[in-house]
């Protein structure tokens, strides 16, 4: 997979998070989108909810009490 195919699949992936409302959408997206870039450019590639996951956990571990939303039928299927 290309690069342009990479920014492709996660622009598809971004679409599942909104953009708002909430204070850290934003920052969930940019993490989103940084991890999963690095996922799909390696070997072993995560899968989407996978790497969300690890989203979630980095910004639960500033912030615990962050609400957050996103697709959650799309990430655990």
């Amino acid at each position: 997979m290309d690069r342009a195919e990479k920014l492709k699949q996660v622009a598809v992936e971004l679409e599942h998070i909104p953009r708002w409302p909430g204070e850290y959408q934003g920052q969930l997206r940019s993490i989103y989108q940084l991890l999963r870039m690095n996922s799909l450019g390696g070997k072993k590639v995560g899968r989407a909810g996978e790497v969300l996951r690890r989203c979630l956990a980095i910004i639960w571990w500033d912030v615990p009490s962050a609400n957050v939303r996103y697709d959650r039928a799309f990430f655990n299927g």
